[in-house]
């Protein structure tokens, strides 16, 4: 997968004129050439993949992760560079950039140091970026994508329905946390031992669990705290971060109720959110463009005199945001291999809704690959 990725990327270089690409990012520098570490620009120590267009690829990376580097990269040359010894990762770089040559980097996403370095060694009209080439190389996915989307569906699942069970009066919320934690941990366990035998990723969750419960429902991306949930409380759960699977992304979310629906006003509010899923939904196909998925969730919303809360949807992949974007102002047509997540939801003062969940782009239409119970009678959790 990664060496096909590589050698695309190759091609794309030589359509657009472009001798040598620098990648930084790491979810880029991971599609491109299946490499990863868990500390990145954190600890102030750049990685760089460097792509010559008819040349060798070369990764750059600090010495403490080189033996990761070593069995897992797909590409032509490594170099580990160590803190404080010569000129660190910028030793081998102006090799790689011969003095006519167009280089393409990340315009706005290169860390600044790095940067900064590149602009010394380039001048600015020799350089391009190379941000829409990647972007649009990651927007459709290989197959072995795509099984690693499905995989991804399976521990978001198992994930849900852990914290559907957590959730009840006198409960806390951090202990529906540890339980959706533990059980997307053991589901990816499961699934990296039955299909990626040689895989050394963790099937650990690392990602603090976005929930939040009865006054605090409006508060969108609210941390699992040490709140004690109590009876007749709307509960919000989103999957949008813990769900990474072999370091692929999706996005899940629902709303649900302890025992009962004390103030039933919310009801009409989740009706609401439900629809603007269903009408986005109604439009998710190949051909359609990206920003008429987003209209027909604004329409509902706006025609039950809300103002819709953010964009329906994105693209995702082994970032959490990709393209396209479901939002006025992308034009991009859908095609078949996106994943997107898709949601509804709507913003009270009192209280939110949200349901979402994400999608395969087929070429007749789209398939689902996070599935949970979301009707109205079915997210009250009687005996809760």
């Amino acid at each position: 997968m990664f060496a096909k990725h590589l050698q695309l990327l190759r091609s794309e270089l030589e359509r657009a004129g472009i001798d040598v690409a620098i990648i930084t990012d790491d979810d880029s520098v991971y599609y491109y050439s299946g490499y990863y570490d868990y500390l990145h620009m954190e600890f102030g120590r750049p990685t760089l993949l460097m792509v010559a267009r008819d040349g060798p690829s070369l990764l750059i990376t600090p010495a403490i992760d080189a033996n990761m580097a070593l069995e897992h990269a797909c590409v032509d040359r490594i170099e580990a560079w160590n803190d404080g010894l010569g000129r660190e990762w910028r030793e081998h770089i102006p090799a790689m950039l011969p003095g006519n040559a167009r280089i393409a980097i990340e315009m706005t996403a290169m860390p600044a140091v790095v940067r900064g370095y590149i602009g010394s060694l380039v001048t600015a009209d020799r350089l391009v970026d190379v941000m829409p080439i990647v972007a649009s190389m990651r927007m459709i996915k290989s197959e072995p994508e795509l099984q690693l989307a499905r995989h991804a569906g399976l521990v978001a699942n198992a994930m849900m329905a852990a914290g559907r069970e957590a959730i009840g009066a006198g409960v806390a919320e951090f202990e529906v946390a540890l339980a959706t934690s533990q059980a997307g941990t053991r589901k990816s366990a499961e699934l990296l031992a039955q299909h990626y035998p040689e895989s050394e990723m963790s099937p650990n969750t690392h990602f603090l669990q976005i929930m939040a419960s009865g006054e605090g429902i409006i508060k969108t991306h609210h941390r699992a705290s040490n709140r004690v949930m109590r009876r007749g409380e709307p509960v919000f759960l989103c999957f949008c971060g813990m769900t990474n699977f072999h370091k692929f992304k999706l996005g899940f979310d629902r709303t649900f109720w302890i025992d009962e629906i004390v103030d039933e006003t919310q009801i009409g509010v989740y009706q609401v959110a439900l629809d603007s899923q269903a009408a986005a939904l109604s439009e998710l196909r190949p051909g359609v463009v990206a920003e008429d998925v987003h209209a027909a969730y604004a329409e509902v919303i706006q025609s039950a005199g809300y103002e819709y809360p953010f964009r329906c949807g994105r693209g995702t992949g082994f970032s959490y945001l990709e393209k396209p974007q479901l939002v006025t102002g992308d034009r991009t047509v859908l095609q078949p291999g996106m994943v997107l997540a898709v949601d509804g939801s709507v913003t009270t003062a009192s209280f939110r809704a949200q349901v979402g969940d994400s999608f395969i782009i087929t070429a007749n239409g789209c398939e689902a690959i996070t599935a949970h119970p979301k009707a109205i009678e079915e997210v009250i959790l009687a005996g809760h």
